[in-house]
């Protein structure tokens, strides 16, 4: 029998070359049935993205998608060319929110290789890629550096040259975006939950988000499903099963989900994620965990022009079995103990007094 070759094993490590270009398949129109999806799979309470009603009160057409589950949309566009033969996402960096993602827009994903690093192993690397998603009108809707760790086909084919990109620690104070529409004189402190506005954190304060929240197997591989994230270390327990583990990883953006969601106990008022500065998934996350999270307030931000709003850049630690009230994180060689498997460094928008 003739065959020719029609289907798309993805990338591996020694397909990729510094500073290529790539226009990611599959557009995606958002629906509402996305949004209760995504709260169902993860417990997500902030009122921003819950109602209309609040939403309009404070200048929105409406309520917009929820800032991560655009992220995890456009990370899902980039799967199949970026990351289809991953054996880890590993880290995040400079990544910008830029206008509100509704229900009806439909997202489309390109991505710029500008790292490549070859592993002492020979058998893997890690790829560094800028991210960019936007709407129908060509607005950024998020604007993103990841890396992330890639299997080689050939352990013995040639690298390419190894080029690591010098990131900045943090995105700069002028590149956070409002929305244009924002007003928060009718915000309403009491419908979001919590009476703690911007003044009321203090730089070094830490909160212990206290809730839990256990992972199912069912959960994950149906959010997953939900961003069209294809990548096999999540899906294929045949041969995840022959692997490091013995099993599937739980992608690592639903533990950022996750932990964002714990959050809103505490962090009530921060109802936009403006930015991520940073990001590692440091331990593996399996079925049958539960998450914790603490986070730190790391810095307080005014913003130029505008008295009604501050930013708070954060650092969010989640935990698997182990809840937070130690406030466990990495020790001063920067080794993490086996608990923590998520530490992420990003920034909110949260409603000032006056």
């Amino acid at each position: 029998m003739f065959m020719t070759p029609k289907t798309n094993p993805g990338n591996f490590f020694e397909d990729f070359r510094l500073g290529q270009e790539i226009l990611h398949a599959v557009p995606r129109t958002v629906s509402e049935g996305d949004v209760a999806l995504y709260i169902g799979l993860t417990g997500s309470r902030f009122a921003l993205h819950s109602s209309d009603t609040f939403a309009q009160s404070i200048g929105y057409a409406g309520a917009p998608v929820d800032d991560l589950l655009a992220f995890h949309l456009i990370f899902g566009r980039t799967v199949a060319d970026i990351s289809l033969n991953a054996v880890a996402n590993l880290g995040y960096a400079v990544g910008r929110f830029g206008v509100p993602l509704y229900p009806g827009d439909t997202i489309i994903a390109q991505s710029k290789v500008i790292g490549l690093k070859e592993n002492s192993n020979h058998q893997t690397g890690i790829v560094y890629v800028h991210s960019i998603g936007r709407n129908q009108a060509g607005e950024i809707v998020l604007d993103y550096v990841r890396w992330v760790m890639v299997r080689k086909r050939d352990r013995v084919a040639p690298a390419p040259e190894t080029s690591v990109p010098d990131l900045p620690p943090t995105l700069d104070v002028a590149d956070i975006e409002v929305p244009a529409e924002l007003d928060l004189a009718a915000y309403d402190d009491e419908l979001a939950g919590s009476p703690h506005l911007w003044d009321d954190y203090e730089v070094g304060e830490k909160i212990d988000h206290v809730d839990g929240m256990t992972l199912e197997e069912s959960d994950h591989m149906t959010a997953t499903r939900l961003y069209q994230n294809n990548a096999k270390v999540h899906f294929n327990q045949h041969s995840e099963g022959q692997g490091r583990f013995g099993r599937r990883l739980i992608y690592g953006g639903h533990i950022i989900s996750l932990a964002r969601a714990l959050s809103f106990n505490g962090l009530a008022n921060a109802f936009r994620i403006a930015a991520i500065n940073g990001g590692r998934h440091v331990n593996p996350s399996f079925a049958g965990d539960t998450i914790y999270a603490w986070s730190e307030v790391v810095e307080k931000i005014p913003l130029p022009d505008r008295q009604d709003v501050g930013a708070l850049r954060l650092r969010t630690v989640a935990t698997k079995d182990q809840p937070c009230a130690g406030f466990p994180s990495a020790d001063t060689t920067g080794k993490y103990p086996d608990c923590v498997v998520l530490d992420l460094d990003y920034t909110v928008l949260m409603k000032r007094r006056g």
